[in-house]
């Protein structure tokens, strides 16, 4: 993995701040920090209540519920256990080089009116296991995964159940594009932060072109300039510049350039998120779920991650996928692989999420990549997708 090219000494390297690179010898392999910042209660129940939280449907509602200070000792007890520095050693340890962080807006909290209501302090917890990444050499990439305003409605991943997208509005937008000024701040200027290499400008808009016209011709285009206006005046070299990553033409959401005419897209990264279980025209069936991996093209804008998936499918409980099943572990081994193989056609992946618990009254693995490894499914070396054949003979 090409981490930051660091412009100190290897033993003051921890002190120096340069640009990360994507890594050019070597796929894209990481995992997502669902749950860690923005709470998802549908994938982590047991978590959920041990915060006082089992009456609320998201962050937002659990804070106005309990009261600041009770939800600021709640979310800061969970921000400092449910992803730790011995997870970043055991993300390593499995030979993935890259995660990926969903953020809301609300971690700069000077971004936060009044009538809002978010858990406070959050911004240590993100430095401090930044600094673990980064020391671990992995590959960063900072999500804003709930914008202002939210840019989708009833999404517990937005912070909140509002029941209309508000983010598509000028005043919305330019608390992003802050928010997203501030990241870049931080990457080029606080060590604990070097190996931050992409900024993603929101997470999964909403699928109409249509409505996100003022996203494609205002926000994404003035985003833009924005980051690289911060970049210029830190004196930061061109080839030294964060990638900025955007929803791919694939999600629904229109061509993410179609506004960006004269912007020089050299440092453009572009995310695609792909859970067959939600694809309709495949049938919930284990051939037809080998038989889509395995041909299946992601391709599009360029370059592209995968990265959001899951072994998650259709009919969850049904006798094709229980996960109970004497073949479970092989089968969805070999889906994996399948999985992997297809995405790595593109510059590589990263799973949703890092860690579950407890989904739909079980350890829900699927949906976990750590749960995955300890069941089996997952081998300790990506790698080994490579070896299993899964696809051959398939077309």
């Amino acid at each position: 993995m090409k981490g930051k090219i660091l412009l100190c000494f290897l033993a003051i390297s921890y002190f120096c701040v340069a640009q990360a690179w994507l890594p050019r010898d070597q796929k894209i392999r990481g995992v997502n920090f669902g749950g860690l910042f923005i709470v998802e209660p549908w994938m982590m129940g047991d978590e959920w209540r041990s915060m006082g939280c089992q009456d609320y449907a998201s962050e937002f509602d659990c804070v106005k519920g309990l009261g600041q200070a009770a939800a600021n000792a709640a979310f800061q007890k969970h921000w400092a256990s449910w992803i730790t520095e011995a997870d970043i050693t055991q993300i390593k340890s499995l030979g993935l080089n890259t995660i990926r962080i969903p953020l809301g807006y609300w971690i700069n909290e000077d971004l936060v009116w009044e009538g809002e209501y978010w858990p406070q302090g959050g911004f240590a917890y993100l430095e401090n296991l930044c600094r673990h990444a980064t020391y671990a050499g992995l590959y960063i990439i900072l999500d804003l995964h709930a914008a202002p305003g939210a840019q989708k409605p009833w999404e517990a991943f937005t912070g909140q159940m509002a029941p209309t997208a508000e983010f598509y509005k000028d005043h919305n937008f330019e608390r992003a594009i802050q928010f997203m000024e501030w990241l870049t701040n931080l990457a080029h200027t606080n060590p604990n932060f070097a190996n931050v290499g992409a900024l993603q400008l929101v997470n999964e808009p909403l699928q109409n072109h249509d409505t996100v016209q003022t996203m494609l011709h205002s926000y994404y285009p003035n985003a833009w300039r924005r980051i690289r206006g911060m970049e210029d005046n830190l004196g930061v070299i061109p080839s030294n510049r964060l990638h900025i990553m955007m929803m791919n033409g694939l999600w629904g959401s229109g061509d993410p350039n179609e506004g960006l005419q004269g912007i020089d897209l050299g440092y453009s990264l572009y995310d695609d998120h792909h859970y067959v279980k939600w694809t309709a025209s495949v049938p919930a069936n284990r051939n037809a779920y080998m038989q889509h991996s395995c041909t299946n093209d992601r391709g599009g804008n360029s370059p592209t991650i995968v990265g959001e998936w899951s072994l998650s499918t259709a009919d969850e409980d049904g006798s094709e996928f229980d996960i109970k099943k004497g073949d479970a572990v092989a089968w969805y081994r070999r889906w994996w692989a399948a999985q992997v193989l297809s995405y790595e056609k593109q510059m590589g992946w990263i799973f949703w999420t890092w860690k579950v618990n407890w989904i739909n009254g079980h350890l829900e693995w699927r949906w976990g990549y750590q749960q995955a490894y300890e069941a089996g499914v997952i081998p300790k070396n990506p790698q080994d997708a490579y070896s299993y054949g899964v696809c051959n003979g398939i077309s």
